[in-house]
Order: C-alpha cells, then structure tokens, then sequence
C-alpha cells in the first residue's frame, strides 16, 4: 500500500537550517553543492579521524576537510548513544539533517531531533539496493540503470518514504568508480532540488514496496577472487564493478594478478574453466565456464598496473596459453 504525505514549513524565511552528516567523497561533492546554496549550513558530521597511508597518520575524511575549507563547524562523535552528542545535535537547531554516507546507523532519537527528520542521499533507486554498496552491486548485476533516491530517514536500513528519484544509465564501459561520480554530482543535485520543494512545501513522500526490495552488501576483497566457471560476461561485470575497490584478482601458482580491465567475449572454450588459451599484445583470452574473458589490463606482484602489451613488451614469460589460473 503506497503512503503519502507532506514536509512543510513553519517559518515564513525560505533560508534551511542544515546539518549534513557524511564522510567520503561521494558525501564531500554533496556538501560542496548544498555550499553553493543560499542555505545556512549549521554544522557538519563526519565519522572520527582514521589512520592511512604508510605513515598511519590520523587523517581527516573528504567531508570533513570541505567543512574546514568553508570555516564550518565540524563534529566527530563515536556514535550518538550518549545524551550529550544527542544533546550537541539538538543545540544546533537544524531543520533538516542531510545524511549521505555518514557510516553510523542513527537512532530514533536522533532521527526526531531535526524538525523536519533526516533525509537521505542514496545511490541507487529504492528499493532496489538498499545498504552499503549499491552502485558496485548495480554494475555487477546487470542492471541497465541507477541513480539517486532522496529519502526520509526511519528506523530501518533505506526503508523510508521516498521523496526525489535522478535515474542515470549504466554504460557498457561504467566502472564502481566512473558511476560513483557520475551519482556523487547527481546525488548534490539531487538534495538541492529536495531543499527547493522543501521551501515550497512540496517535498512528498510515497512508501517503498518491500517486495521489490534488495540488499546491496558490503564489498569484502575476498569476493573479488574470480570464479573462472562462471559465466566470461559475470565475470567482465565484476571486474567493471569492483574497480578502483576492492578490485578482482586471480593466482597462477604462487602469485596474485590483480585485473583491472576485461571484456567478455562470445568464443566458446573446450578448455578447463581458468586456462589460457591465448596471449597477444591486445589481450590475453580465458576460458571460462561460459564464453571467453580476454584481459587487457593487470598488474603482478610489486609492480604497477600495465597492459597486456606492456606485459609482453617486458619479456615476462607469464599467462601464457595452457598455464591455469584460480
């Protein structure tokens, strides 16, 4: 059954108080669009400084150094168990708090404080792929679109009303890092326009249908190791999604190979799922349970990604036809 209803105003000023809360980069290009807005940004969350680089030095998150950057007042707490960071939040008298790859589940509590709740930037159309990796989950499934659903937060996990739908297609060549940014800028225009109607006293809502729901969960580097019996085009799909991260990778004996780029063809193999069956500078071919996967970009060990040309440029006697991979 669809819900209905309606976020007004009780101010005549058309000027939102807002805390926005987030931590990547995906959050930061949101942040920097709601800045170019006549907005009155009141303070910004992100998650606590984390270690990073060979160093481990403690490093502040994307959203947090574009909070600096505009001289806005940055809070970090753990979480919001305790009555102070709940109360810290209150003191700040937001309107709206936008919410946009925070990392912290926020309680009911919390989600009541702002007068008119929390809204959501997800990137994915509600309610398919709900949870932490919906862009990369996209990729991998096949689906042929995506794009931004501005939500009002609840209790569950992207289970609220949603509000605003930005739909995007998903390209051939669109890799986990190419539609992330592609739905980083649409997720920052996205929260504009919701603002907009919020102004207005337009901003409605309508109920997710829980039967067409999925999890997107969260990318773990053990499943970037290939599955050569699967089908060459799954495989291509993987690869497209996982990269920058957490990446794909096969082991020929001893040693890692990381694949950065793969298209699926349509040759059909007698080989054994993971044999190479050619290699020539524009691609090394695999056989896989169904059709061929041919690589042309990896990296080994130690070394930096390279092409398949510059492989064979540097003499390595590696993948060649007959070796098996797993």
């Amino acid at each position: 059954m669809t819900r209905s209803f309606r976020i007004q105003r009780n101010r005549d000023d058309t000027t939102v108080r807002i805390v926005f809360a987030g931590t990547p980069d995906f959050a930061a290009t949101a942040l920097k669009a709601l800045l170019a807005t006549h907005h009155d940004i009141v303070g910004v969350y992100s998650q606590p400084d984390r270690p990073a680089g060979r160093g481990r030095k403690l490093m502040p998150s994307p959203v947090k150094k574009v909070a600096l950057e505009a001289d806005l007042p940055v809070f970090q707490p753990e979480n919001f168990r305790s009555p102070e960071a709940r109360q810290e939040l209150a003191m700040l008298n937001p309107d709206v708090m936008i919410v946009a790859a925070y990392g912290l589940i926020l309680p009911k509590t919390v989600l009541e404080i702002p007068a008119h709740g929390c809204l959501n930037i997800h990137a994915s159309l509600l309610p398919r792929w709900r949870g932490a990796a919906p862009i990369q989950r996209a990729i991998a499934a096949g689906d042929r679109e995506t794009g931004i659903t501005i939500m009002q937060m609840d209790e569950g996990l992207d289970t609220g009303a949603m509000l605003l739908k930005t739909i995007t297609p998903i390209h051939d060549d669109d890799t986990g890092g190419s539609l992330h940014d592609r739905l980083a800028t649409l997720g920052g225009e996205a929260i504009v326009k919701a603002l907009a109607l919020l102004e207005k006293g337009e901003l409605s809502g309508e109920a997710q249908n829980d039967d067409l729901a999925c999890y997107a969960h969260k990318l773990s580097k053990e499943e970037g190791h290939i599955a050569w019996h699967q089908d060459a085009t799954g495989i291509e799909r993987l690869v497209r999604a996982f990269n920058p991260w957490p990446g794909t990778y096969t082991d020929l004996d001893d040693q890692r190979i990381r694949i950065h780029e793969a298209s699926a063809l349509a040759d059909a193999s007698t080989e054994t799922p993971g044999t190479v069956i050619r290699r020539e500078r524009e691609g090394i071919d695999v056989a896989c349970g169904e059709g061929t996967l041919r690589i042309t970009r990896l990296q080994l060990p130690g070394a930096r990604a390279q092409s398949v040309n510059d492989l064979i440029n540097g003499g390595k006697q590696l993948l060649l036809p007959g070796q098996e991979l797993n």
